[in-house]
């Protein structure tokens, strides 16, 4: 699960749930245990959630419209799509096609674009295929952009039509994403330091760009810290379940454990930064 806050200029502020993306291992799950995660949470987030996103990319087609059917059935606020990273679409017209496949199925829900380059290879820019996609995708609502390339996300909010959230997913640029125009914060360490993404966000509002800075500066400083040590998803994990308290499990192969002691130095280096939580 990854969680993200919306701040569009249009509504009010909502706080959602996105089930079965990169920090749920989807890519590792198989059609049927997809399904019964994202059945749990679309039951259990009912009065707790305002919205609940299900991711439904998959490297076949058909399993990602078998998804995106399923999420309609069990009553998803909407559906995100990650470019496939095997046989990768090497033009934006054919990633919009892929993208228009998935979403024709589920015509009524919400459908987002999750561009992920670093995990996927796909560096088509993102710009590139926002360009008429309504056309395409009349339920298109917008970009999950988890991207380091600010002018392709610029370009993005710039282009970006009024019933569109932009959203950034690279947690230590956050900042610099809110200065472009960001519609809203994505990120998985956001379920372990959301309070302190938070806090950014309403200086960044406030126009309090030092205390933005400062508490951007110290995520920053958290995860080069942990990236040294070897930052990978079996280490975002144990770090959730260190700081939670919840048992989260194992990742899944080939995703490896992290050490009990890597965990327990980035836990100890979190708490010396943020020694309130």
């Amino acid at each position: 699960m990854t969680y993200f806050t919306v701040m569009h200029p249009c509504v009010d502020s909502v706080e959602l749930d996105s089930v079965n993306g990169t920090t749920g291992e989807s890519m590792s799950l198989s059609v049927a245990e997809r399904k019964i995660l994202a059945e749990e949470w679309c039951q259990k987030a009912k009065g707790k959630m305002d919205q609940v996103l299900v991711h439904v990319g998959c490297m076949s087609l058909k399993d990602s419209q078998e998804l995106a059917r399923h999420a309609a059935q069990i009553g998803a606020d909407g559906i995100a799509v990650i470019a496939p990273s095997f046989f990768k679409p090497s033009t934006a017209d054919a990633l919009r096609t892929f993208l228009q496949e998935v979403a024709s199925v589920a015509p009524t829900l919400p459908f987002y674009y999750y561009h992920i380059p670093a995990v996927t290879g796909v560096h088509v820019l993102v710009r590139d295929v926002l360009e008429d996609i309504e056309k395409l995708i009349p339920s298109f609502r917008g970009v999950k952009f988890t991207g380091s390339d600010l002018m392709d996300f610029g370009q993005c909010v710039s282009y970006s039509q009024s019933h569109w959230s932009v959203l950034y997913g690279v947690d230590e640029q956050l900042l610099a994403a809110l200065a472009m125009g960001a519609h809203g914060a994505v990120g998985s360490t956001y379920n372990y330091v959301g309070c302190r993404v938070s806090e950014l966000i309403s200086a960044f509002e406030k126009g309090d760009l030092v205390q933005a800075r400062t508490i951007q500066f110290k995520m920053q400083e958290l995860l080069g810290y942990a990236k040294k040590i070897g930052f990978d998803l079996g280490v975002n994990k144990q770090l959730m379940i260190e700081v939670s308290g919840l048992c989260l499990g194992p990742p899944r192969l080939p995703v490896m454990p992290c050490p009990h002691a890597h965990a327990l130095s980035i836990v100890q280096k979190y708490h010396s930064i943020f020694p309130e939580d």
